[in-house]
């Protein structure tokens, strides 16, 4: 089962209910432990494997560790009251600029789960009424609520742990 659908390209509808915050936080906070037990048993040679012009495995991890810093700070514009959310610094989340096929991939992971478990800290001690603050989304041109974020960061991790997955069964 590939996974072929382009990040860019997804169209979101939020709506869940205040309620779900807790199991969306969830989600959130499983990421670092499935992508660790994804990669745990990899070879260099397959965490560095490139498919065409995809990113490969590490570039993927490091990634995670690039885009967690855009979820954190969207969370701040929240909480600041911003009536937009910040753009993604392109220049940031480009494989070309890094090179994480030649980074440790546990440092990588090291890192990613570090900021997560922070970011999810921060989403926990969150109240009610905090979670459905809202401001502007720049690419999707719409309002979305802190849970929306959530969703769409968690949505996020299993489109890449997904293709990771394609990956792996490819290089089998």
């Amino acid at each position: 089962m590939q996974n072929r659908v382009i990040w860019n390209d997804r169209k979101f509808d939020f709506g869940l209910p205040a309620e779900m915050f807790p199991m969306v936080v969830e989600r959130l906070r499983g990421a670092p432990a499935r992508l660790e037990e994804k990669v745990a048993s990899l070879s260099h040679e397959v965490l560095t494997r490139r498919d065409g012009d995809t990113w490969t495995i590490a570039e993927t991890i490091g990634h995670f560790t690039l885009v967690e810093h855009l979820w954190s700070g969207r969370l701040d514009d929240f909480l600041a009251g911003e009536k937009a959310l910040r753009a993604p610094d392109r220049s940031k989340l480009h494989m070309q600029e890094t090179d994480f096929n030649d980074e440790p991939v546990d440092g990588m992971l090291r890192i990613f789960r570090a900021d997560r478990e922070h970011l999810v800290e921060r989403m926990y001690n969150l109240t009610g009424e905090q979670a459905v603050i809202s401001a502007h989304h720049p690419r999707l041109d719409k309002p979305m609520r802190v849970i929306d974020s959530a969703f769409f960061a968690a949505e996020h991790d299993d489109h890449h742990l997904a293709r990771i997955t394609d990956l792996i069964h490819m290089w089998r």
